[in-house]
C-alpha cells in the first residue's frame, strides 16, 4: 500500500511538494505561451488550483476528473489564493499502487469498522430475541453487503454525503431510537433497532460513491428504499425462526421512514415504531446538516450562514452558554449531601 505524505490544508506558500491527488477537474485552456492544463487537485482535507504551463502541458495525455496522478512542483500564490505550479505528472493507477480512497476523498471523523462495530454492540445490548440477533447478525456478516456498507455515503450532497457516512447516519439513528424508545415503554424497541440498522441499506447501490458520488442505473430507477428490501429478502426468506408478522412489521418500517408521500415515502407510518424511526431519521439528516454548516462559520466573524436551500433558511451561530464552575458532593453536618460550589 503506498503512504500519502502531504496533505492539501497543510500547504502554505514555498513548499516544494511530491504527492498523489485525485483530479477534482481538469480543462485544456490557451494562453499567449501556448496551451495549458488548469486542474483542481484534492485529496480529503480539501482542494488545490493546479497549472501546468507549456510545454509540459503539451506531453501529457488527456486528463479528466476522477483520476488519479503523481505531481511534483511548488505551491505558491496567485489572487491571494494558494496555488499550484505543476512541475511533473503522471496518471497512475490507484488500485495497483494500494492508495486509500480515504485519503483522497471527504470521509467520516470516525473509521467505518468502528461503527460497524458499535451497531453490534447494540444489537447485543438490546436484542434478546434470538432470530432478531441471528438475522440482523447474518446481513451485516455478508461480504458483498458489508464491503459496500464500509465505503458507502449516506446521501448525494445534503447530509453525511461522504465515505462512512452511511455507517454514520445508521448508527446515529439507532442510537436516536434507542433513546426515544426509553420514553415510550410500549414500543418494540427490537424491532425497531433492526430496522434503523437497514432503513438506508439500499443506498449503497443507490450512489456510485466516489469522487462523483452520482445515482446509479439502479438507483434511478428502483431507489434506496426498494433495493434495500431486495438486498434483505433472501436474508428473511432463509430465517425461518423469525415470524412472518415480525417480518412483514420490519418491511413496513423500512418503506415509511420518509413519513410522508411527498418526501418519496411509499408508504406512511402506521405504527408507534415506525413513527419513531422516520423522526430519528429525519431529525439526524437536519442536524447533520445544521453542524456542517456551522462548522463553515468556525474562524471567521460571521453569525449567519448563507441561505440553506434544504433548509429553506439561513442558519445562526449562536452564543454557547458558559460552562459552570466544577462543583463537588460536600456532606454536611446533619449527614446529609448537597451540591455546594469549590471555595475558591
Amino acid at each position: 500500500m503506498t503512504q500519502k505524505f502531504t496533505y492539501i490544508k497543510d500547504f502554505v506558500s514555498g513548499d516544494k511538494i511530491q504527492d498523489f491527488f485525485i483530479l477534482a477537474e481538469a480543462q485544456m485552456r490557451e494562453s499567449r505561451n501556448g496551451p495549458f492544463w488548469n486542474l483542481t487537485l484534492q485529496d480529503c482535507s480539501g482542494r488545490i488550483e493546479a497549472k501546468v504551463w507549456s510545454p509540459l502541458s503539451q506531453n501529457i495525455p488527456q486528463l479528466s476528473s476522477g483520476m488519479f496522478i503523481r505531481a511534483g512542483g511548488s505551491i505558491g500564490t496567485f489572487r491571494d489564493k494558494l496555488q499550484f505550479t505543476v512541475e511533473a505528472l503522471d496518471v497512475v493507477d490507484e488500485r495497483q499502487l494500494g492508495l486509500e480512497l480515504s485519503d483522497y476523498l471527504p470521509c467520516s471523523k470516525v473509521d467505518p469498522e468502528t461503527m460497524l462495530q458499535e451497531i453490534d454492540y447494540l444489537i447485543a445490548e438490546y436484542m434478546t430475541y434470538k432470530p432478531w440477533k441471528k438475522f440482523c447478525r447474518n446481513v451485516l456478516k455478508s461480504s458483498s453487503i458489508r464491503e459496500r456498507l464500509l465505503m458507502a455515503t449516506g446521501a448525494k450532497s445534503v447530509h453525511h454525503a461522504y465515505i462512512g457516512g452511511l455507517l454514520e447516519h445508521t448508527l446515529s439513528v439507532c442510537k436516536l431510537c434507542m433513546s426515544i424508545s426509553s420514553n415510550y415503554p410500549g414500543i418494540d424497541r427490537q424491532a425497531v433497532l433492526a430496522a434503523a440498522i437497514f432503513h438506508d441499506l439500499g443506498k449503497a447501490w443507490e450512489l456510485s460513491g466516489g469522487l462523483v458520488n452520482d445515482y446509479t442505473d439502479e438507483g434511478r430507477l428502483l431507489g434506496h428504499i426498494y433495493i434495500g428490501l431486495e438486498k434483505l429478502e433472501p436474508f428473511l426468506a432463509r430465517e425461518k425462526s423469525l415470524p412472518d408478522e415480525l417480518k412483514l412489521h420490519l418491511k413496513h418500517l423500512i418503506l415509511s421512514h420518509h413519513g410522508e408521500y411527498e418526501y418519496g415515502s411509499p408508504k406512511r407510518p402506521k405504527t408507534p415504531e415506525a413513527f419513531v424511526l422516520h423522526y430519528a431519521d429525519n431529525i439526524d439528516a437536519k442536524m447533520n446538516t445544521v453542524f456542517a454548516e456551522l462548522e463553515k462559520l468556525e474562524g471567521t466573524e460571521k453569525q449567519w450562514t448563507p441561505f440553506q436551500r434544504y433548509l429553506d433558511r439561513y442558519l445562526y451561530r449562536a452564543e454557547v452558554t458558559p460552562v459552570a464552575k466544577d462543583k463537588k458532593l460536600e456532606e454536611v453536618k446533619d449527614g446529609n449531601q448537597c451540591l455546594l460550589p469549590l471555595k475558591e
